[in-house]
């Protein structure tokens, strides 16, 4: 009997003694962010395209209804035109991106990425650029899907890709993403911003893959460093 009660009071005391907390799972690293801090400024920009040699036919309206009178102008390395920003949802539907966020929504974007999915404007930095039409087709000027773009607001320099083609008639427009970086109200509703923005597309400079948001920042440095220096 003795040796059956020293049996269960070691029992006992194994289940009250403290155990080992299991071990911790590795921390999930996390996704690395892009840096979108530029190093030509945004004055060094502006100070390049601060004339207009106009190579549009006509001019483009900001919004429907709104008077033509947006040019887009050249240089010898880009195109650029100074106008609004509307926000662009469309692409792969995301939480901020969808039929459910804007009235307008496409999930189909002009151009798609290296796996042939359409864009996502939630998560991608890219501009709009009109459909070809005999105001301007932009095919005449080196610019394609995935072409280089710096957008410039406030101060702020931010590089992007061309990624979808909006109206004939209409410019200023550019993703969710994009206005994000730039500190421009991203909500396909009601953000965006009246005026203040230049965008600077330059020529047959290409972001491969077009979806890669790291690479358009480097290619953009680079580009850009010698579009206002000359180096």
């Amino acid at each position: 009997m003795r040796s059956y009660a020293l049996t269960l009071a070691a029992a006992g005391a194994a289940l009250l003694a403290p155990t080992s907390p299991p071990p911790s799972p590795p921390p999930v690293p996390e996704e690395p962010r892009v840096s979108q801090e530029a190093d030509v400024t945004a004055a060094e920009l502006l100070a390049k395209v601060n004339r207009c040699a106009q190579v549009s036919r006509g001019r483009y309206r900001t919004d429907s209804g709104r008077p033509a009178t947006v040019p887009v102008c050249g240089t010898e390395g880009a195109v650029f035109w100074k106008a609004d920003m509307d926000i662009d949802c469309d692409g792969r539907p995301t939480a901020r991106c969808s039929r459910r966020t804007d009235p307008h929504f496409s999930s189909a974007t002009a151009f798609t990425q290296s796996d042939g999915r359409y864009l996502s404007a939630e998560k991608l930095p890219y501009i709009v650029v009109p459909t070809p039409s005999t105001i301007w087709d932009y095919r005449d000027h080196g610019i394609r899907g995935g072409s280089l773009a710096a957008v410039i607001h406030q101060g702020r320099v931010r590089y992007a890709v061309v990624g979808d083609v909006g109206p004939y008639d209409i410019i200023g427009e550019a993703s969710y993403a994009a206005a994000e970086a730039l500190g421009i109200p991203a909500d396909p509703r009601s953000g965006g911003t009246a005026s203040g923005v230049t965008y600077i597309v330059f020529k047959d400079q290409v972001v491969k893959p077009i979806e890669d948001a790291a690479e358009a920042v480097r290619t953009g440095e680079r580009v850009a460093r010698e579009f206002t220096r000359g180096q």
